[in-house]
């Protein structure tokens, strides 16, 4: 099986060929039909995630090492099936279907919550496993196979992270959705999905800031009711306006030290800002004004198996949009990730084997 590979931090994906595994116990082994590439990509191939103020989380220190097979969003086809999975589960051979890809040790308070997602000894797809910039990948449990039912592979494989993401952040604000203007930092392929699960969920409508006019132009297309240039100097005041004195939600998708500040100057007395980003930098607030305002800031970090279940369901029960994908062959893993980094990428790119 072909494999593209990190095999050295800011270096191009390599072409690895490795035997193709043969499932044992509870694994299922599934040949590739669709691989998203996504931002997280990007900070695993450069190896670390910049925490600001000059600090980097490296992926040496929490023990993840090259070779890195990346890709965390991904829809595959059951071609084996290991004998424990044989005897306890409904997998079959040909079946299609999305990855959960945030997979948890199975054993400590998180992953007994069915909070795998966030784990203390993660492995993830793409992470600590090999992902799908490959002909195969294999996971280790029937549980993490989402049926899709005949929905298009390259148009599914976001939900895996983009969508999932989105959705977990949205739940988290509760019904202010559904009565307030809801503040979306960010057009990229998260954006643009958070546009389409706010409409599935009978949100009121969101109001879109990026900094780039053809990102903006694509959110107006989805159907945000406003989208803003974060490079306008007025950004905030017209945000204030357009929510009668400031947002009771904001959804930062960037996750800088640029977009925080435009979210607390915007939000509200009595706002709640949820942050899913990981951009990086640092953030600093007088704490008084915290409880003064008061201010709700949040951490959203991707998503459950649940979670990722009833977003599935949600997408095709309401009949919401899939995000804008450009496919390319999985050759062109690097030329893929170089668009990406360079910002060319509307929507998402998913890699076709």
């Amino acid at each position: 099986m072909r494999c593209y590979c990190v095999l050295h931090h800011g270096q191009a994906l390599e072409l690895v060929e490795r035997p193709t595994p043969n499932p044992q116990g509870s694994e299922i082994l599934l040949k590739v039909k669709a691989a998203g590439v996504c931002h997280t990509d990007l900070h695993l191939w450069e190896g670390y995630y910049d925490l600001g103020g000059g600090k980097k989380l490296r992926l040496a220190d929490r023990g993840i090492k090259p070779p890195l097979t990346l890709s965390h969003e991904i829809v595959g086809e059951v071609v084996a099936i290991g004998p424990d999975a044989q005897r306890s589960s409904g997998a079959s051979i040909g079946q299609v279907a999305l990855l959960h890809p945030w997979i948890g040790c199975g054993q400590c308070i998180a992953c007994q919550r069915g909070e795998e997602y966030i784990c203390v000894k993660p492995q993830a797809l793409g992470i600590a496993r090999p992902g799908g910039f490959a002909d195969y990948v294999l996971i280790p449990h029937p549980r993490y196979l989402v049926s899709i039912d005949g929905l298009n592979p390259a148009q599914a494989a976001p939900l895996a992270c983009a969508g999932v993401t989105t959705y977990s952040a949205l739940k988290k604000f509760g019904e202010r959705i559904t009565t307030d203007l809801l503040v979306i930092i960010g057009a990229g392929g998260l954006g643009l999905m958070a546009i389409e699960v706010l409409k599935a969920l009978g949100g009121m409508g969101a109001i879109v800031v990026d900094r780039d006019p053809s990102k903006l132009e694509a959110a107006r297309q989805a159907g945000a009711l406003h989208v803003i240039d974060a490079n306008e100097h007025d950004a905030v005041q017209r945000i204030q306006a357009l929510t009668q004195g400031g947002s009771r939600g904001v959804l930062d998708l960037v996750g800088a030290t640029a977009t925080l500040d435009l979210a607390v100057n915007s939000a509200a007395r009595g706002g709640q800002i949820v942050v899913c980003g990981l951009m990086g930098g640092d953030f600093n607030l007088a704490i008084p004004i915290i409880p003064m305002r008061p201010l709700t800031i949040q951490g959203s970090y991707v998503g459950s198996l649940l979670e990722l279940k009833e977003l599935v369901s949600l997408f095709k029960r309401t009949g919401m949009k899939p995000i804008p994908v450009t496919t390319r062959p999985l050759d062109e893993a690097n030329l893929a990730m170089e668009d990406l980094l360079a910002g060319r990428v509307l929507g998402r790119t998913v890699l076709i084997p």
